[in-house]
């Protein structure tokens, strides 16, 4: 019997890139898996209407802004895995308030749900966003934080919320802070969708800043990492990191899919894509001992195999993307 058969597990953001990677892998680990996807008028399930697994999972519409709906879907949980978040930095330059209304005050519903529910585990999704520029690479876990956008600074405010309903309260909160993760159903917000897209259908590639760097990880190893993280021992009050503890700038990144994909286009500065000059991230690199240590966890797949696996997925995709648009 799976370690996982018979726990109730609630993934919020389950309708989105990793959110429905992370449900259909529980799924495939035998837990009896409830997603909470954002309420829409057409009912849609995200990423998860397409799933092999769909009719194995329930699903429930709501938004963890909503306090009602959190306590609704985290009934009955023995984990609630937290994903639901606003994510694109660009638009959180020009929409602030509703990162913080999504980001803190949802992951604080969240919790006082999970609270109520009496849970195992409540994992807190990070980002290294949270770092700000490297000021010693490779970046562990005690490396200060710095909102350099207010994407940043949300989700720094929700692992302080997180962090004090442990400390406060004795609610059993982990922390996993993926470094940039990249591969299948990922939206063009990102900067491998974009490079990829534009190669496949342009003949030129517009980007913003291609000196910072960046450190990356296939989805499908990020969500290994949550699901260790589910069933580990001594992890309770903890951050781990993950990530491949590689760096590549943007500009040898878009290099790099170029091989992949086959094809070569030059590469062209757009202003619109530049971030404020204070608020660019020059530098992210990984220190994911403690995940090694803790959960056994290691990244399985190079990049370029991710890519190669990436790019292929878009090729056949490429309709579901609006291919030259600048996506915040």
């Amino acid at each position: 019997m799976s370690e996982w058969s018979g726990r109730r597990v609630l993934v919020t953001g389950a309708g989105g890139f990793i959110g429905s990677h992370l449900c259909e892998r529980l799924v495939e680990l035998g837990a009896d898996v409830r997603g909470l996807v954002e309420y829409n008028s057409l009912g849609s399930w995200g990423w998860l209407d397409e799933s092999p697994v769909r009719s194995d999972m329930e699903i429930v519409l709501g938004d963890v802004r909503d306090r009602d709906a959190t306590v609704a879907a985290a009934a009955g949980s023995h984990v609630v895995y937290h994903l639901a978040a606003l994510i694109a930095i660009p638009w959180s330059y020009e929409a602030p308030a509703a990162y913080v209304e999504t980001n803190v005050v949802g992951t604080l519903n969240v919790l006082r749900a999970a609270q109520e529910a009496g849970v195992d585990l409540f994992v807190q999704t990070s980002t290294s966003e949270v770092y700000g520029s490297a000021k010693y690479v490779p970046i562990d876990e005690a490396h200060p934080l710095q909102g350099q956008s207010p994407y940043a600074a949300s989700k720094i405010g929700a692992d302080k919320i997180a962090e004090s309903f442990h400390l406060s309260f004795g609610l059993p909160v982990a922390t996993l802070r993926p470094f940039n993760t990249y591969g299948p159903r990922q939206s063009a917000r990102a900067v491998i969708p974009t490079i990829v897209t534009q190669l496949l259908a342009g003949e030129t590639v517009a980007l913003g800043n291609v000196e910072p760097t960046r450190d990356f990880t296939y989805v499908g190893d990020t969500v290994d990492a949550f699901t260790r993280l589910g069933d580990a021992q001594d992890v309770v009050g903890r951050v781990l990191n993950v990530g491949s503890g590689a760096e590549i700038a943007i500009g040898e990144l878009a290099d790099r899919i170029e091989a992949v994909v086959g094809k070569r286009a030059p590469v062209q500065l757009d202003p619109a894509r530049v971030r404020p000059p204070a608020s660019e991230v020059d530098r992210l690199c990984a220190d994911a001992s403690e995940a090694r240590r803790l959960l056994g966890w290691e990244p399985r797949t190079s990049l370029d195999e991710g890519l190669a696996a990436t790019a292929a997925w878009i090729e056949q995709n490429l309709e579901r993307y609006r291919v030259g648009a600048y996506v915040r």
